[in-house]
């Protein structure tokens, strides 16, 4: 995201949101995020911090000096009176960029929206870019694999839509040997958290599969943003992604059930295609099957793709393209063997039009079975 696509205020757009992520507390986020906004207000840019927590970090701390700080607002809550981010000063003030910390925080009863990353959309919209930081286990998508991982329930979650609609995201990485010894330092937490932090969440295999998550993230969105729109056939895939081909016929639903078996084995992202041909009415039977598809493609996390189209290896064809989809699975066909060799095999047709893509041939009885 270069400067002068991020600060060209010439005329009312959205802000730009870059978000700085992380595999766990004490990574550096919010000190790179500071150091960058440093530089850039060293450029010229009118650059403010609209909330910061240090935890006590007095290196963090240190980095703020020299940015301005826009005044959190006050509110009381049960007599007592605390702080929150002043999302309506930040706007009003109008800078070009606005630095705000932990965006999955959850505001104080009573403030405008329920979370930061609500406030932080708020202030997108009113054309100020934002930096702001997010620690990987803050991903709705991943609590419950980040709870196998740690046992540890996050309650505090943003909705992977955020993450996919930023502008730029950037991994701030060490090892998880640097993090034990940073903890054991007393730069991330009070002295006698340090042991039990150790003990649970801080646990080196904890750790290693947090961070392996983090960087897996941030492959997603260089895979995500590196295809150019005009040479769709032209990518590079980091991840695999497997796309389940249905039917009106009964045993799609043990076809999709294989395929996600498989995508299960590869780690791979899911897709399942119905192609309705607006030529042919489906039955209410039919009907309720494709609904059936559909919940159980949920179920298993992956994203149904209903396409209307006459022609239905046309649609598999653009569908794999355009979802750069790696492994395709399909039903043995019940065409007879005239049709097949005077209108040629979808397999065929599939095999030559997709060089690169792995076909998965899952035989009628097998399915049965």
């Amino acid at each position: 995201m270069s400067n002068s696509r991020l600060y060209d205020h010439g005329k009312k757009r959205r802000g730009k949101h870059k978000i700085f992520i992380g595999m766990s507390p004490g990574v550096g986020k919010t000190y790179r995020m500071l150091e960058e906004g440093l530089n850039l207000k060293q450029e010229g840019i009118d650059v403010v911090i609209g909330l910061l927590e240090t935890h006590g970090r007095e290196k963090t701390q240190a980095k703020s000096v020299g940015l301005e700080i826009i005044p959190p607002k006050q509110l009381i809550v049960s007599s007592t009176v605390l702080t929150e981010m002043d999302t309506d000063a930040i706007i009003q003030r109008q800078p070009q960029l606005v630095l705000i910390d932990e965006l999955a925080h959850t505001n104080i009863p009573g403030s405008r929206h329920t979370k930061r990353y609500q406030d932080v959309e708020q202030i997108l919209d009113a054309g100020i870019d934002v930096f702001s930081t997010l620690n990987i286990q803050h991903l709705e998508s991943l609590n419950d694999l980040v709870l196998k991982i740690s046992g540890i329930v996050v309650r505090e979650r943003i909705p992977d839509r955020i993450l996919d609609d930023a502008d730029e995201v950037v991994v701030v990485d060490v090892t998880p040997e640097t993090l034990q010894e940073r903890l054991r330092e007393g730069k991330i937490y009070a002295p006698e958290k340090i042991d039990q932090a150790l003990q649970n969440f801080f646990q080196k295999r904890n750790l290693i599969a947090l961070r392996e998550l983090a960087l897996r993230e941030v492959a997603d969105n260089i895979e995500e943003d590196g295809i150019d729109s005009n040479s769709d056939r032209c990518y590079c895939n980091i991840h695999e992604r497997v796309l389940v081909c249905i039917s009106t016929y009964p045993n799609s639903i043990q076809l999709l059930r294989r395929g996600a078996r498989i995508a299960h084995y590869m780690n791979a992202k899911l897709y399942v295609l119905f192609v309705d041909n607006p030529e042919r009415f489906l039955t209410r039977s039919e009907s309720l099957h494709i609904e059936t598809c559909n919940r159980i493609c949920q179920d298993f996390g992956g994203k149904f793709l209903q396409i209307r189209s006459p022609d239905v290896v046309s649609t598999i064809i653009d569908t794999a393209i355009k979802e750069r989809i790696t492994q395709i699975v399909v039903g043995e066909t019940r065409r007879s063997r005239w049709y097949l060799l005077f209108r040629g095999s979808l397999v065929q047709k599939l095999m030559r039009s997709l060089p690169d893509v792995d076909l998965h041939i899952i035989a009628t009885h097998k399915l049965s079975s």
